[in-house]
Order: structure tokens, then C-alpha cells, then sequence
């Protein structure tokens, strides 16, 4: 590929914002074009982030024959629409968490890139962190034993506005999607698969979405996972991994940690450091990099079965609450 992988985003949100900063400290990275369905909108992004070029829709991004990657950062019920759109016009995608609303969109989607022969990744930050790399090769290394109970939470206070994405069902709103999907997805890279038995408990509030829900996962010789999310109550983000021979301790945001302690089966305390470069959301980008340069059509970080495999659990997670979206 040329020097510079050349991006475009779609949608102009905070998300967005974040990504295009991102990109900012990435020296093989150039965004080229942002699109929105309000000009005006994709102008005033362009002009704040250096874009060279705006489109009042989505489908003329999607049609710049000068774009390498589309980054989708447009609510929930529209990842798959706009996921397939990039696809379609031969665009490697970075589709935000969560990749899709339900496992049948996410099945769509890669099923358009399987057959394009193009690259498709859940942009899943969380998976590329180096903190969460160094705790991969920890468990992965035996430092802990075999890993036997995660406990992790995502909750945080939104002010009440019945119209804002996580309180409206129409924009698939609701703490799992939102961040629940946070503590799952780390459950399923920490154990390697999904769960074989769920018990889950949800408040769904007056708009129809879930203000806060929790998750109880048991696997295969008795491994468990207790999660919990929320986007009306405010916790501490903490996490714990308990091995038989140690455990890790996370005292906040999880998701995007710098500081962690490795306990060892004397009870000794090992601080773990891993600083982070720009706003963490460049990792997930130049492992896209790195995968269209060697010709990968997914990331082995982050691949595509899994994906669809945890929008499986949530599915089924709903499906206990009876929660459904508009859009289903």
C-alpha cells in the first residue's frame, strides 16, 4: 500500500472525534474525508480535525475512489447499513463497538466483506491497549494459573434526557450495548469462548432500554465471570482476574487502563505500568494497518468470529429481558 493508509469517517460524533485524534500520532495515518448527513456539520469537522475533504452524505465518502479505510462511527442501529455501504464501494471498515444491534446484522456484514474479500474489524480500543495486551500475555503465560472468575464492571451517570443515543430505543440505546459490551468482551478474550450458561438481571427504564443490567457467566470446570453495566449509575470501573496460583487487580476503568497490580500466590504485589500514547483509540487503528499491509482480510486481536460470537451472548442476554429494538 502507499505510505499513508488515507481514512474517512462516517459520522461526525464525539466517537469520531476521538478516532481522528487518534490518528493524529499515527505517521502511516491521513484522514482524508469525513462525511455527515448535514454538510454544514462535515464541513466543521473537517476544518477542526484537518480533513481535506466533507460530504453532506454518507454515500459520497463511500465513493471516493482516494479513501483506504472507513471508520463507521454512526449509532448502533446504523453500523450494518453503513459497514455494508463502505463495503460495497471496496473500503477496508473499522466498525465501532458494538459491531452491530443483534447477530444477524453482524452476520450480514461479514458475509458482504467475506465476499468482497475485504477487511472488517469491530473497533473493540480496549482489545489493543497495552495494558490489555500485557494482561493477555500474562494469563496466556501461566502467571496466574488458570483463570477461574473475572469481575468487572462499566457504569457510569448520564443526566436524564430521554432523546440522547443511550436513552432512545430507536439509536439502540441502553447499558449493554453502550458499555456492558465492555466487560463481555474482555470475559470472552479472557476465557476464549462464550458462556455455556447465562443469568442475567436488567432495570429497563421508562423509555424502554436498560439503565443498568448485570450479567452472571459460567463456563466449562466451573469458570464465572460477574459483569454489570450501566448508564444511569455511577461505579468505579474496577476489574479483577483470579487464577489459581494469583490474580490481577484493575482499581479503575478497566477499559482503559494504565496502572494494574499482579498478585502472586504469596501474596506478593507486582505494579503493573503500561502509560498510554494519544487517547488510546491509535492502537486499534494501526493494528488495521498493520493487518492491510501483510493482506489480512481480519485481525487475529479482534477476529470477526468472535465478534459475531458475542453479539450471540447479547442476543441471548436480551432475549431474557425481552428487550427489542425498533429496528428488529
Amino acid at each position: 500500500m502507499a505510505d499513508k493508509i488515507r481514512w474517512g469517517i462516517i459520522g461526525c460524533g464525539g466517537i469520531a472525534a476521538k478516532f481522528a485524534n487518534g490518528l493524529t500520532v499515527l505517521p502511516d495515518a491521513e484522514l482524508l474525508a469525513v462525511g455527515s448527513r448535514a454538510e454544514n456539520k462535515a464541513r466543521g469537522f473537517a476544518e477542526e480535525h484537518n480533513a481535506q475533504r466533507a460530504y453532506g452524505s454518507y454515500e459520497q465518502l463511500a465513493k471516493d475512489a482516494d479513501i483506504d479505510a472507513v471508520y463507521i462511527a454512526t449509532p448502533h442501529p446504523f453500523h450494518m447499513e453503513n459497514t455494508i455501504l463502505g463495503l460495497e464501494h471496496g473500503k477496508a471498515v473499522l466498525c465501532e463497538k458494538p459491531f452491530a444491534v443483534n447477530a444477524k446484522q453482524a452476520r450480514r456484514m461479514i458475509d458482504t466483506a467475506e465476499d468482497k474479500g475485504l477487511f472488517l474489524m469491530e473497533a473493540m480500543w480496549t482489545r489493543f491497549l497495552p495494558m490489555t495486551r500485557r494482561i493477555k500475555q500474562i494469563v496466556t503465560d501461566g502467571m496466574i494459573g488458570d483463570v477461574r472468575f473475572f469481575q468487572a464492571d462499566f457504569c457510569y451517570r448520564n443526566p436524564w434526557n430521554p432523546q440522547h443515543r443511550t436513552l432512545d430505543p430507536e439509536l439502540g440505546g441502553g447499558a449493554m450495548l453502550d458499555v456492558g459490551i465492555y466487560p463481555i468482551s474482555f470475559a470472552s478474550m479472557l476465557f476464549g469462548s462464550q458462556p455455556e450458561d447465562i443469568v442475567s438481571q436488567a432495570h429497563i427504564g421508562e423509555t424502554g432500554v436498560d439503565e443498568q443490567s448485570s450479567y452472571l457467566f459460567s463456563y466449562d470446570n466451573g469458570r464465572l465471570a460477574a459483569l454489570s453495566s450501566a448508564i444511569r449509575t455511577q461505579a468505579l470501573g474496577q476489574a479483577l482476574i483470579a487464577g489459581t496460583d494469583g490474580m490481577i487487580k484493575i482499581d479503575s476503568t478497566f477499559w482503559r487502563a494504565e496502572k494494574a497490580t499482579l498478585i502472586t500466590a504469596d501474596g506478593k504485589e507486582v505494579i503493573i505500568e503500561e502509560p498510554l500514547e494519544s487517547n488510546g483509540s491509535n492502537y486499534q487503528t494501526a493494528e488495521v494497518h498493520d493487518c492491510l499491509r501483510q493482506g489480512k482480510t481480519q485481525s487475529d486481536i479482534m477476529p470477526l468470529a468472535e465478534s459475531l460470537a458475542i453479539m450471540e451472548t447479547m442476543d441471548k442476554i436480551r432475549n431474557q429481558w425481552g428487550l427489542k429494538y425498533p429496528c428488529e
